[in-house]
């Protein structure tokens, strides 16, 4: 089955586990990853702000996605795209290229005691257009 799966990533253990499920999917699937790092904007400030050191950083988080998927022989495309919320922009993302599955890394966060999926899990699975997979980090 042929298509295309996005892989939004922020950097860390959870979103390079979610690059190499999606590397070794896509083998299996003959499927296109498509590895987006979305950027947040304050409202303060005009959507399309030169934020120098979120560029960078989002450019380091593009590219070590880049390296596992050479690593995996799985050629990745990758997009930096800024936003006022990291939720709305990944759907938005996944409903502009008609992507069939979004795999998401996520740490293992706790609140009050208590596990949380933070503001944009949440989101993105109550409204994406497709299937959503998490890849959670270990606990502890």
């Amino acid at each position: 089955m042929a298509g295309e799966i996005l892989v939004p990533t922020k950097g860390g253990k959870a979103s390079d586990d979610a690059v190499t499920l999606a590397c070794t999917l896509a083998r299996s699937r003959k499927s296109k990853i498509r590895i987006i790092h979305v950027i947040e904007v304050e409202r303060t400030l005009p959507l399309d702000a030169e934020l120098e050191p979120e560029l960078r950083r989002g450019e380091e988080v593009l590219s070590r996605a880049e390296r596992i998927g050479r690593e995996n022989n799985c050629p990745v495309e990758t997009e930096l795209l800024q936003a006022r919320e990291v939720g709305p922009a990944i759907v938005d993302e996944a409903s502009e290229r008609g992507v069939d599955l979004i795999i998401m890394g996520i740490d293992y966060k706790r609140r009050f005691g208590e596990f949380e999926l933070g503001k944009t899990v949440p989101y993105v699975l109550k409204h994406a257009p497709c299937q959503v997979w998490l890849c959670r980090e270990a606990a502890g």
